[in-house]
C-alpha cells in the first residue's frame, strides 16, 4: 500500500468519525490531466458531499454535479419551519463553495442513464459522459399505495412536506390558518421511510406551536407501525408530559384511502377527519433510480457494494443515501448520506487509479430531534464494515441516546446543522 492510499484511507476514517466537520487539510493539488470523469447526480447531503470530497481527495478528478434546484434546502431542521421557529431561508444554502473547488455545476435534471455507453441524458436533450457515475436520488412517493392519493387534487390538499422546500412553507401556512380548536393529523407510513424520528419530531414541534398559539387544538398521530420507530421512550415521555392534553398517538393506524371533498383519512376500521391532514406516503428510491434499473431490492430500493457504494445492478454507478437498501440498523438520514458519500469518493479515486479500495470503512450517524422549539434529544451510532457478512454492522457499545430532552442539545443540534451543511457544500 502506497503512502497516498494510506493517507486517504486514514482521512476517510477521520471523516467518518468526525461526521459534519470539514476536512480542509486533506485537499490534493490538481496537476496534469484528469485521471477520470465523475458525474454526480443530486446535490443533497449525499451528492454534494461526494462532489466535494472527490475534488478534495482526488485533486485532478474531473467532477460535474447535476442538480435540478438552484439551491440546497435542508430536510433536517425543516420541522422547525412548521412550528414557526425557523424560516425556510435559514435552511437554504448555495453551491458556490463547490464551484470554488472546481466542481462543474449543471442545473438540470438527469432523465436516463446509459451504463453501457457511460452517459447520462438530461431533460434538455444534452448528454454527459463519465468514467464513474454517482447517483444520490433520494426518495419518491408511492402515492398509488393509498387509495385516492395519486390524484393531483389530493396531493395539493394533503401535503407531505417530506422534501424540504415549497411544501414545507405551504404546510406551515395551513397550520397557521387552522382555527383554534382544530385538528392537525399526521399519517406515518410503515418503515422503511426517510428519517425514522422525523414524523414524531414534527408532531412535537407542531404541538408546541399549537399549545402556545391555538391551545384548544389537537395533534393526532396516525402511525402505521406498531410503535414509535426511533427514540421511543423519549418521544413517549414528550407526548405524555409535554403534550398530554393536546397530542394523541395511535399505533397500527395505517392509511388506506383519502377523500378530498370531506378531508378524510380512511384507516382500516375508522375514518379520521382533520382540519390539516399531513399525509406522508410510503417511499421508495427516487424516480431516476427506478427508471434506470437501479432498483433491485423489494422493488423499492437499490442494493450496493458497501465497500464502494457501487450498485449491484449497474456497474460503474455508485448510489448514496436514502435510495439504498439499508445495512442492519442503518438509518435513512442526511448524516448517513454524507457518510456514504465519503466512502464512495475515496473508493472511486482508488478505482480510477487502479488501486484497491479501503477494506475496513467505518461510518457514523447522529440525529437530533426537537421536542419543542428549543428542547432536543439525540441518537448516535457507529457502523463498521464486516467482511464476512459484506455489510456494515453496528459497533457494540457505541453511540447511544439522550438521557432527557434539554436545551443544551438544542444548541448542539443547530451547530450540527451548520457544520454538516458546511461539510457537504464546502462552505466557509
Amino acid at each position: 500500500m502506497n503512502d497516498t492510499m494510506f493517507s486517504r484511507r486514514r482521512l476517510l476514517g477521520a471523516g467518518a468519525a468526525l461526521g459534519g466537520l470539514a476536512l480542509t487539510g486533506c485537499a490534493t493539488t490538481s496537476s496534469g490531466p484528469a485521471i477520470g470523469r465523475v458525474v454526480v447526480v443530486g446535490g443533497g447531503f449525499g451528492g454534494a458531499t461526494a462532489a466535494r470530497y472527490l475534488k478534495m481527495w482526488g485533486g485532478n478528478v474531473d467532477v460535474t454535479l447535476v442538480e435540478r434546484n438552484a439551491a440546497f434546502v435542508s430536510c433536517p431542521i425543516s420541522n422547525l419551519v412548521l412550528g414557526g421557529y425557523k424560516q425556510i431561508g435559514e435552511l437554504t444554502r448555495g453551491y458556490d463553495g463547490l464551484k470554488a473547488l472546481g466542481v462543474k455545476l449543471v442545473q438540470g435534471e438527469v432523465t436516463a442513464i446509459d451504463a453501457a455507453a457511460k452517459r447520462v441524458k438530461l431533460a434538455d436533450g444534452s448528454t454527459l459522459a463519465y468514467d464513474r457515475l454517482v447517483v444520490s436520488p433520494g426518495v419518491d412517493f408511492m402515492t398509488e399505495a393509498v387509495g385516492g392519493l395519486a390524484a393531483p387534487a389530493a396531493q395539493a390538499k394533503f401535503l407531505h412536506a417530506w422534501k424540504a422546500g415549497a411544501q414545507t412553507v405551504a404546510l406551515r401556512q395551513q397550520i397557521e390558518a387552522m382555527k383554534d380548536g382544530g385538528v392537525f393529523a399526521i399519517s406515518i407510513p410503515k418503515v422503511p421511510y426517510r428519517c425514522p424520528p422525523g414524523p414524531y419530531e414534527r408532531a412535537c414541534v407542531v404541538a408546541s406551536y399549537l399549545q402556545a398559539a391555538k391551545p384548544k387544538s389537537k395533534v393526532l398521530v396516525l402511525d402505521a407501525n406498531p410503535e414509535i420507530q426511533s427514540k421511543k421512550a423519549l418521544f413517549e415521555k414528550a407526548f405524555k408530559d409535554r403534550y398530554g392534553g393536546i397530542l394523541e398517538y395511535r399505533p397500527n393506524a395505517e392509511l388506506k384511502e383519502v377523500d378530498v371533498a370531506s378531508g378524510t383519512a380512511k384507516l382500516e376500521f375508522e375514518d379520521v377527519k382533520a382540519d390539516v391532514l399531513n399525509l406522508i406516503p410510503p417511499q421508495r428510491a427516487g424516480d431516476l433510480a427506478k427508471n434506470a434499473g437501479l432498483v433491485n431490492v423489494n422493488n423499492r430500493w437499490v442494493g450496493v457494494n458497501w465497500l464502494s457504494m457501487e450498485s449491484t445492478a449497474l456497474p460503474g454507478v455508485h448510489v448514496l443515501g436514502d435510495a439504498t437498501f439499508p445495512a442492519p440498523t442503518m438509518p435513512k438520514s442526511g448524516h448517513m448520506a454524507n457518510q456514504h458519500a465519503k466512502v464512495a469518493a475515496a473508493a472511486i479515486i482508488q478505482l480510477l487509479k487502479g488501486e484497491a479500495v479501503n477494506a475496513t470503512p467505518v461510518v457514523m450517524n447522529t440525529c437530533y430531534s426537537f421536542v419543542s422549539g428549543k428542547d432536543v434529544i439525540h441518537v448516535a451510532s457507529v457502523h463498521q464494515y464486516n467482511a464476512e457478512q459484506k455489510t456494515f454492522l453496528p459497533v457494540q457499545g457505541s453511540g447511544g441516546v439522550s438521557a432527557a430532552a434539554n436545551q443544551v442539545e438544542g444548541r448542539y443540534a443547530l451547530s450540527w446543522a451548520d457544520n454538516i451543511w458546511a461539510d457537504s457544500l464546502a462552505l466557509p
